[in-house]
């Protein structure tokens, strides 16, 4: 059930990475000021749902809701999403490795990154809980611990990075082109990168997409050694959304696909 958990952080952040680097530790008080510029976009909005189910071969092990809701709290005076990802084992797999998995995130209306973060997830055994508190006018974070890092600007979290992904200008995109995006993950910071390979038709269970085709890279000028050992693929539209995720593992494969979506701020690149 590691998939599971890959695949549900695949589907929010499209992306997954190694080379991560220990950020150093700082104060708030003598970090200088930051400008937050806007991102003008119309990707998403209050009230888009998105509904993922996992599959291990021709079995649904799991399911994934992305929410966008309005924050009942501003941070520096600035509005923001309340966003909420979960995920869950379904079915069978519940009796051996149940997952209840719950991730949020509050971002900023304008700038799309990240100034609080909440993960709880409980996978098996394993139990897990963090808090990040980010200061963006700063560049700094302040995790659960008490500790406080001076990050890259504007660096996002597991599940800010998803919606900053989808914001990103593809305009004149050209194949091999790689995306790289800051991301403070387990008090680390990783260079998020995506590359791109080109447009591609998909059929799905609930309808047939025009889609944009990624691949992640997961080290300095190299992606997996094949490929297509793991893949996304995010609608070609005003949305941007990740339909389909897939990989291969050592006995069959697995793969993620939207099942659901609502409220979307774009018609979606659905073929008749």
């Amino acid at each position: 059930m590691k998939a599971f958990k890959l695949f549900f952080l695949a589907m929010i952040c499209g992306l997954t990475a190694i080379g991560q680097t220990k950020p150093p530790k700082a104060s708030l008080d003598t970090l200088p000021e930051v400008e937050m510029p806007p991102i003008n976009h119309s990707v998403f909005s209050e009230g888009e749902y998105l509904k993922f189910v996992l599959h291990y071969g021709i079995i649904d092990a799991g399911e994934a809701e992305l929410v966008v809701k309005k924050s009942p709290k501003k941070f520096e005076g600035r509005e923001a999403y309340h966003i909420v990802g979960t995920g869950r084992s379904v079915g069978a797999f519940n009796w051996f490795f149940k997952v209840r998995d719950r991730y949020e995130t509050y971002l900023d209306k304008d700038g799309v990154f990240p100034w609080e973060f909440v993960r709880d997830i409980r996978e098996g055994g394993y139990e897990k809980k963090e808090n990040y508190q980010f200061f963006q006018h700063k560049a700094a974070v302040k995790t659960h611990k008490g500790d406080t890092f001076a990050i890259p600007k504007y660096s996002q979290d597991m599940l800010s990075s998803f919606y900053y992904a989808r914001t990103l200008d593809f305009t004149g995109i050209q194949k091999d082109q790689i995306f790289t995006i800051p991301t403070f993950v387990d008090e680390e910071v990783y260079p998020l990168k995506i590359r791109y390979l080109g447009k591609e038709t998909i059929e799905l269970r609930n309808g047939t997409y025009r889609c944009l085709k990624f691949v992640p890279v997961v080290q300095e000028g190299r992606i997996f050694e094949d490929d297509e050992d793991m893949t996304v693929w995010i609608t070609d539209d005003g949305n941007r959304i990740p339909v389909l995720a897939k990989a291969k593992v050592l006995v069959g494969s697995i793969k993620m696909e939207l099942v659901e979506y609502d409220n979307l701020a774009n018609p979606i690149a659905k073929v008749d």
